[in-house]
């Protein structure tokens, strides 16, 4: 009797253990799967959310018409300097189904005044597809726009230092891949944006575009990784062209070479197989 209650007892114990298991793993199972979908729905619509600007060709057309397709946008405020009330606006834009005629201009008054704000310092990244950017000063009221060209770009990285707030992102400027449109697809260099020093500094490759960038460790100075476009199509492909990497000086406003050019060849005779 004792033995026969000892194994209905282990079959009991066994059969709640493997029902919890199977609970357990059913329900990290539809976590993962979740947070796949919320993924993959959030690259899908950054994807198709840039929508890039119109190239001058497309707008000149536009302006025989006197029609447009593109209409300004605004981002909130993002608040970057609590000390100096130091606010950045992206500026983006919304494509028209169908050119519409272009009328009188007519003002546009943005109030902010029911929105709830929060007094938590921002820092990190801003998501969307913007064509310029405004520094808004609440103390001065005053408001600067960076840009007076037309440009596209879909990401600001903001950087804390200890003597100064830095705007990072990098811009397509023309339509160097051909394809009607100036977006990411493009070749683009790197801006940054002092809000201390209130100066805007351009980095920039010949027949290449900034692919990624960091900082260098406790410093102003960027690791940037440049796209080569070697086949000249005005588009880097990060599967078939290669990179090259270069440090950037803050205080000298120049790049220079990570990997010097002795080693760089080296390095490719090595791989090509005909090293002395």
């Amino acid at each position: 009797m004792n033995i026969e209650k000892i194994k209905n007892y282990n079959q009991n114990m066994l059969a709640i253990l493997v029902t919890v298991v199977s609970v357990m793993a059913f329900v990290g199972l539809f976590a993962v799967l979740f947070f796949t979908v919320m993924e993959i729905n959030r690259f899908y619509y950054m994807d198709n959310d840039d929508t890039g600007i119109l190239t001058e060709e497309k707008i000149e057309t536009l302006q025989k018409e006197n029609k447009r397709q593109q209409l300004i946008s605004y981002e909130s405020p993002r608040l970057v300097d609590s000390l100096k009330m130091i606010y950045l606006i992206p500026v983006s834009h919304k494509m028209l189904n169908d050119p519409e005629l272009i009328e009188d201009a007519t003002s546009m008054v943005m109030d902010y005044a029911s929105r709830s704000r929060s007094d938590k310092r921002y820092s990190g990244h801003v998501y969307g597809s913007f064509n310029n950017l405004i520094v808004y000063d609440q103390e001065a009221q005053s408001s600067k726009k960076l840009f007076d060209k037309r440009i596209n770009f879909n990401e600001l990285h903001i950087e804390y230092c200890a003597d100064d707030i830095i705007i990072l992102f990098r811009a397509s400027e023309a339509d160097t891949y051909k394809d009607g449109v100036i977006n990411q697809n493009d070749l683009s260099v790197l801006y940054l944006y002092s809000l201390t020093q209130q100066e805007l500094k351009r980095i920039s490759l010949a027949d290449a575009g900034v692919f990624h960038f960091k900082f260098a460790k406790r410093s102003k100075d960027l690791l940037i990784l440049f796209g080569m476009d070697r086949n000249q199509n005005g588009m880097y492909d990060e599967y078939l062209e290669p990179s090259i990497l270069k440090r950037y000086s803050y205080d000298s406003d120049s790049l220079s070479n990570l990997v010097e050019p002795s080693m760089h060849d080296a390095l490719q005779k090595m791989l090509d197989g005909s090293q002395d």
